[in-house]
């Protein structure tokens, strides 16, 4: 589920020169819930463009940036050693009289007072003296947190993924450096190894249960987001946009899983169809019928249903081998992000998600260079409609409803009790649009 029905979450501009200031790391190469919607639906509030005024002097050894409105970052310019037990960076190098200390909790949710209780807190300090250094390192450390709402696959790419490949390209590009991770759990770290290693090609450092006592010739704490799923080129000292974030998966699976990666040829272009079952919400009732009918447009069909135990790589080489994706909005979309650019991405809209959808997925999947489609369903198609009079503001204005507060039980009613019933008829005329598009593809690319 897109948590931004719910969750504060804005595209914040960011303000490059004092990025640049905060992180002057050089390295070699040797060694790396209280939401308005009416806010939400306008984009709510938005950082100054105006310099930010610096908390410390340029030549401070610690500096931090809270401009903006969901992440903090801040730097250390020098020497400094990490002890674990007590969450805390101590300054190694020369300083002034005056104590330095900064607080940061590194995960780019900062609006949301709930979420940022969860996630631990580390001090940055000047003093007093660091404890000995045990484990010596000569590259940067790069700090930040999994977890939050880590075991949701969108919130793993939007709050995770995607804001450490934007950091990574603001303030480290090409060079080398070691995560420090807080949360990073056996499961996560097994699920997304291939791709953290593509980041780095060292150990993780685990935040949680390391005792050993790190120096690192710099360090800096927190991600940097663009925005929902976004990564904005301008925003980047060298651009880069999500086709890059996209290039960057598909070197990593196609390095690590090789074999499996080629796509062979096809007479029919392939549609995943992703599937949600049980009690979660948006579950399309007629599945069955809606596979035939693509069939019977020419399509293969392949039904994709991932949980938290579905192999990243495996998921990537389906959807990534095949030609057009379909499914109704929620988590599990964000599986387009494995989808060739030119490929078609076909998301059915529930009643009442309008905003979302676009905001999650659509804008996204136009950024990637996908043919994007959008069936939104009508009120007849959706299960609301046996729980609700026709004359109900629930079914009659959806928006006007939710403009009063995005409370649970408006989420509740809009994203965990819908399911969806599609009008096969109306729905075989974008299958059909669809399947034109995706043999051309096909015959394009493969």
């Amino acid at each position: 589920m897109c948590i931004v029905f719910f969750i504060l979450f804005f595209a914040i501009p960011i303000n490059l020169s004092s990025i640049s200031r905060l992180h002057p790391l050089n390295s070699s190469k040797s060694d790396h819930q209280d939401t308005n919607f009416q806010k939400l639906n306008s984009g709510g509030p938005t950082d100054q463009h105006s310099e930010p005024v610096d908390q410390f002097p340029s030549t401070s050894p610690i500096n931090c940036d809270r401009s903006h409105h969901n992440y903090d970052i801040c730097s250390i310019n020098g020497p400094t050693v990490l002890d674990p037990t007590v969450s805390t960076f101590y300054v190694t190098g020369p300083t002034n009289s005056t104590t330095l200390v900064e607080k940061v909790r590194p995960y780019p949710r900062k609006s949301e007072n709930l979420t940022m209780a969860r996630i631990k807190e580390i001090t940055v300090t000047s003093g007093p003296p660091s404890p000995p250094c045990k484990v010596q390192h000569n590259v940067p450390a790069l700090v930040f947190s999994a977890g939050g709402y880590t075991g949701n696959f969108f919130h793993e790419f939007n709050d995770g993924f995607i804001p450490l490949f934007v950091t990574v390209s603001s303030i480290l590009p090409d060079q080398d450096f070691i995560l420090v991770i807080s949360k990073s759990r056996d499961w996560w770290v097994s699920k997304y190894g291939d791709l953290l290693r593509s980041f780095s090609k060292h150990p993780i450092i685990n935040l949680d249960n390391d005792t050993a006592t790190h120096c690192f010739p710099s360090a800096s704490l927190g991600l940097i987001s663009h925005g929902l799923m976004t990564i904005d080129p301008k925003l980047i000292p060298n651009p880069k946009s999500i086709l890059h974030f996209h290039a960057l998966l598909t070197k990593t699976f196609s390095r690590n899983h090789h074999p499996s990666m080629a796509i062979p040829p096809k007479t029919r272009p392939r549609l995943v169809l992703v599937s949600r079952s049980g009690g979660v919400g948006r579950v399309i009732l007629n599945q069955n019928e809606v596979e035939k009918v693509a069939e019977e447009m020419g399509f293969e069909v392949k039904a994709f249903e991932p949980n938290s135990h579905t192999p990243l790589h495996k998921g990537f080489e389906l959807i990534h081998s095949s030609h057009a994706m379909v499914g109704v909005h929620g988590a599990a979309l964000t599986h387009s992000l494995f989808l060739r650019p030119g490929s078609v991405f076909l998301q059915v809209v529930p009643l009442g998600s309008e905003w979302v959808s676009e905001a999650c997925f659509g804008k996204p999947a136009k950024d990637m260079g996908l043919e994007y489609m959008e069936y939104k369903i009508g009120v007849e198609e959706s299960s609301l409609v046996e729980k609700y009079e026709k004359d109900d503001m629930v079914l009659k204005d959806p928006m006007a409803l939710q403009k009063k507060g995005w409370s649970n039980e408006i989420m509740n009613i809009y994203l965990r009790e819908q399911n969806v019933k599609l009008d096969l008829v109306r729905f075989r005329e974008f299958l059909k649009r669809a399947y034109e598009k995706a043999k051309s593809f096909m015959d394009k690319e493969g």
